[in-house]
């Protein structure tokens, strides 16, 4: 019995978080005294998996896979979990894996715990704790479930380092057209920016900068930091920036390292949406907007005026 972990990638480049997982992965195996195994679909080099503990890796090549299909990749983990006998699954909290982890539990006749933080702290019984009450509260969860599905929440355990000499062999996998009732016509993606699930730093700015002529500071401030842009829901419905990027709790998750909030002020929806990130910084004229009580530092001041020499406080501190 081991433990499978799926390590998702990207046009065949693992993201951050694949490293998050298998370093989880491997610490529960050792928790349980077993082994981990590690399942990639078209990946382009595994070898980076063994430094955070993969001790075996399956490699699933598939062209009818090139296009993320939730019913097709939950097969695929499926007939892994079943070649390597494995009862307890690791996911993160992807987008895509998101649609692939209750459809699994399913399959598996598996329970799910979503918004995982930490390891578990007993084994017998399992028992985890997740991020409840969007993310102002945690919960001890006991699965008695034979096979178990964790959802690593991002950003919450972190990568750390356990090299092993591990190995890796092709994983056939069996698939029928029931695995793709539902297919991708068109996938558009951003270029040349990084993307708000795969961003350590994310700079996020509100109706507080009065339109949308005034985006260019925002994403001059995220390209110095290597950060990701976002916004308020009240800016993308307003048509001032792209719907992808409204963060909050009707929009996407945020659990950056850094999120820099810009004339937001700080909606309970916008809030239970970025809570987890580490360090909040808040920026706003307004010394009574309620995200200065849920920030880490706060600038009481015109982002026209505060922005700009950040910017360039920032490009001086590069430079040196």
């Amino acid at each position: 019995m081991s433990v499978l972990v799926f390590a998702d990638s990207s046009e065949g480049k693992f993201k951050k978080s694949a490293f998050e997982v298998v370093s989880y992965g491997k610490r529960v195996a050792e928790q349980l005294g077993t082994t981990v195994a590690v399942v990639t679909i078209n990946a382009s080099d595994v070898s980076e998996l063994y430094t955070y503990g993969a001790e075996k890796v399956l490699i699933v090549s598939n062209e009818q896979l090139k296009t993320f299909n939730a019913k097709g990749y939950t097969s695929v983990l499926q007939q892994a979990a079943t070649a390597e006998n494995a009862s307890i699954v690791v996911l993160d909290s992807s987008i895509n894996v998101l649609h692939v982890a209750p459809m699994l539990a399913v399959a598996m006749n598996a329970g799910y715990a979503s918004n995982v933080v930490a390891l578990p702290s007993e084994v017998a019984p399992f028992t985890i704790k997740r991020k409840a009450f969007s993310n102002k509260g945690f919960s001890n969860t006991v699965m008695n479930t034979e096979n178990k599905i964790i959802g690593v929440a991002k950003n919450s355990y972190g990568v750390h380092e356990n090299p092993v000499a591990g190995t890796s062999e092709s994983f056939d996998v069996t698939l029928s057209e029931s695995d793709f009732g539902v297919t991708s016509e068109k996938v558009e993606k951003a270029s040349g920016k990084v993307t708000i699930a795969d961003a350590d730093s994310v700079v996020s700015a509100g109706r507080g900068l009065k339109g949308p002529e005034n985006w260019g500071m925002i994403e001059e401030l995220a390209e110095v930091l290597g950060a990701a842009t976002a916004c308020s829901k009240p800016v993308s419905d307003l048509g001032w920036r792209p719907h992808g990027e409204h963060v909050g709790q009707t929009g996407k998750p945020v659990a950056s390292n850094l999120y820099i909030a810009i004339g937001i002020s700080g909606a309970i929806q916008h809030l239970a949406g970025i809570n987890a990130s580490k360090v909040k910084v808040v920026i706003n004229t307004d010394p009574e907007a309620p995200f200065f009580k849920a920030a880490d530092y706060g600038i009481v001041g015109d982002a026209f005026e505060v922005i700009p020499v950040l910017i360039e406080k920032l490009k001086a501190f590069k430079a040196a």
